[in-house]
């Protein structure tokens, strides 16, 4: 389809009433009414057209093509998703949008089901698309792996979200080991004088009690930099180090909880699919939420010295650029952000 900038006139109303013509503006095409034009943006007309064609795609194009498909192939779409080329991600993200896109209600909810009930939704797709396993025996495996990742993900949301809205309770003796086995991991050499102390702004919390830093991501904050200090001691430990730089230093601990965010974020919005449907042929655990994280604080803290920004107060701006680039990376189907050197 041509682009409203090259379009030579484009009608919308009989007689020539309503037209958009090329733009004498760059950023502008021109709408005429009744002889008199008026700019529009052309990130406005393009998206107008977008949304006009994904409309036509998704309510007439697609049921067609789907038909033709299958008196050609015999197959069912679902069918020919896993019969393909695709693995992974790729695979598992067709099939999540086909049965989303279903116009029956048991497919379309198949992919809301819990990982208990993967096997019954299975049961249930194969019979209403009259699929035999005895005809095509490979169809059901995959499609398990498919819906058990895309179940999974979906739990293991609400496991993050758990630990998110727990908050950090001194009352909490699970809690205040937790607290000071990091400590412990972190500063094996030196003895905390006390619960409350300065000594906590070692290693990058703010004030003399961490139990204030915790407030925005709760426990899933301390869980993080836990995991990261336990599972990868020695780079966490260089971590810190390299964050007491004299000019470019950042708080450990604050910027960590900073990026529990970053990674909770990516996870609701669902940008972290592609990553886990291609790290997990199954059901993702917590676990793997956390060696995501590790992936994030230790690329960040080499974005950081690579960068070299000129003191603390621009952590905001650089932030967000690594914000970006791994965002770009995970819409990339076959991206898989992890930790490649040995614990």
């Amino acid at each position: 389809m041509a682009s409203p900038q090259h379009a030579s006139a484009f009608m919308v109303a009989s007689q020539s009433q309503f037209a958009l013509h090329p733009p004498c503006h760059p950023a502008h095409t021109y709408l005429t009414v009744g002889g008199d034009a008026f700019p529009v943006a052309v990130g406005l007309v393009t998206n107008m057209i977008s949304l006009i064609w994904n409309y036509l795609y998704s309510t007439l194009l697609r049921s067609w093509m789907k038909w033709i498909l299958r008196k050609l192939t015999g197959r069912c779409e679902l069918q020919r998703i896993c019969a393909s080329t695709v693995q992974r991600a790729e695979r598992t993200m067709k099939i999540e949008y086909s049965l989303k896109s279903s116009k029956n209600e048991v497919l379309k909810t198949s992919v809301d089901g819990s990982v208990e009930n993967v096997e019954k939704s299975i049961q249930d797709i194969m019979e209403i698309k009259k699929i035999s396993i005895q005809k095509d025996p490979d169809f059901k495996i995959n499609l398990q792996i498919c819906l058990l990742q895309i179940s999974g993900f979906k739990k293991l949301f609400a496991d993050v979200e758990y630990l998110r809205k727990q908050p950090f309770e001194s009352s909490n003796k699970q809690h205040e080991d937790m607290l000071l086995k990091l400590w412990q991991l972190m500063m094996p050499h030196v003895h905390l004088e006390s619960r409350i102390t300065k000594q906590w702004g070692d290693i990058g919390f703010q004030g003399e009690d961490p139990k204030t830093d915790f407030r925005g991501m709760g426990m899933l904050g301390l869980h993080n930099l836990v995991f990261f200090g336990e599972h990868y001691t020695k780079v966490a430990r260089q971590t810190l180090s390299r964050s007491n730089h004299p000019k470019i230093g950042y708080s450990y601990a604050i910027v960590g909880i900073n990026l529990t965010e970053m990674a909770y974020s990516m996870m609701k919005s669902g940008l972290l699919k592609s990553h886990f449907y291609n790290l997990v042929p199954g059901v993702p655990q917590l676990q793997h939420f956390h060696q995501f994280y590790c992936y994030l604080l230790y690329e960040f803290d080499q974005f950081w010295f690579k960068e070299g920004p000129s003191s603390i107060m621009e952590f905001n701006q650089y932030r967000e650029q690594f914000h970006e680039r791994v965002k770009r990376l995970l819409q990339d189907p076959k991206a898989l952000l992890t930790l490649n050197f040995k614990k």
